[in-house]
C-alpha cells in the first residue's frame, strides 16, 4: 500500500492571508503520505525561494525534497515540487517544459519506496482550456516516450472544472482518476481542480480530500490523497 497526496500550498499563504509554512507542515504530517506533489511551493518573484526550506524539512518532517530546483534557493520547477519519505531512493528526476503563455512546467521522478518503484508526475496546469490541453498532450507524450515503463501516478492542480471535456478527457483516455472530491475553495470546497490519476497497473484502494481544521486555513486549496496498490 502506497499513499500519495497532492497539495496546492499557495506559497503557504492561508485563507487568513498570512504566510505560515509551519501550518503546511502540520497538514502534511496529518496526511502522512509517502509521496507528495506540491504546487506553488516556491515564491513567485525574486530568487523564487522555497517556502518550505531545507532546514524545515530536515528538522520538522519525515520527507525529503526531490532535487528539481533550477535555482539554488528553489525547491521545485515553476513551483512544482515532489516530497518523498527520507527512506525512499530517488532513481531519476527531471523538469518537463510545457507549452504556455505564462511560465508553466511539470516535474517527474522515479522513486524506489516500500519495496516498489513508481513514477510520479506533478503538475500545475494553465487557466486557459486551450493551453491545458496542449500541456496535457505534452505530458502524456513525454511519459509514453520514457525508455522504461513503470507504474505511474500523475497529480496536481489541473484547473479543470469538468471531467467530460478538456484535458481531463485527454488524461482519462489512458489513466484512471481517483474520486477524491471537491478541494477548492478550502473554506467551502465545490470544485475538483486537484486530481490524482494512475496508470492501469495501479488500483486506487481509498482516496479523499483532507479537511482538517488546519487544512481549511493553511491554503486556499485542500490537499487530496489516495492509497494505491498494484493490480
Amino acid at each position: 500500500m502506497l499513499k500519495v497526496a497532492s497539495y496546492n500550498m499557495r506559497k503557504a499563504i492561508g485563507t487568513d492571508r498570512r504566510r505560515n509554512p509551519d501550518r503546511i507542515l502540520q497538514v502534511l504530517r496529518e496526511i502522512d503520505a509517502d509521496i507528495v506533489a506540491l504546487q506553488e511551493a516556491d515564491r513567485r518573484f525574486g530568487q523564487r525561494a522555497a517556502v518550505l526550506t531545507a532546514h524545515l524539512l530536515e528538522e520538522h518532517s519525515d520527507w525529503q525534497a526531490v532535487g528539481l530546483g533550477m535555482r539554488a534557493s528553489s525547491m521545485g520547477w515553476h513551483g512544482n515540487a515532489i516530497l518523498v519519505r527520507k527512506s525512499a531512493r530517488v532513481l531519476d528526476c527531471e523538469q518537463l517544459h510545457l507549452p504556455a503563455l505564462e511560465p508553466r512546467g511539470a516535474v517527474m521522478a522515479d522513486v524506489a519506496i516500500a519495496g516498489t518503484t513508481v513514477r510520479v508526475v506533478g503538475m500545475h496546469l494553465d487557466l486557459s482550456g486551450l493551453w491545458r490541453r496542449r500541456q496535457a498532450a505534452a505530458i502524456l507524450t513525454h511519459v509514453a516516450a520514457s525508455a522504461q515503463a513503470m507504474p505511474t501516478v500523475m497529480m496536481g492542480d489541473l484547473n479543470e472544472w469538468t471531467r467530460a471535456a478538456g484535458c481531463l478527457r485527454d488524461f482519462g483516455a489512458t489513466f484512471r482518476f481517483a474520486e477524491t472530491g471537491p478541494s477548492f475553495h478550502a473554506r467551502r470546497p465545490i470544485a475538483r481542480l486537484d486530481r490524482i490519476m494512475v496508470s492501469p497497473d495501479l488500483r486506487v484502494a481509498a482516496c479523499g480530500v483532507h479537511q482538517s481544521a488546519a487544512a481549511r486555513v493553511a491554503s486556499d486549496h485542500l490537499p487530496i490523497w489516495a492509497q494505491l496498490t498494484a493490480r
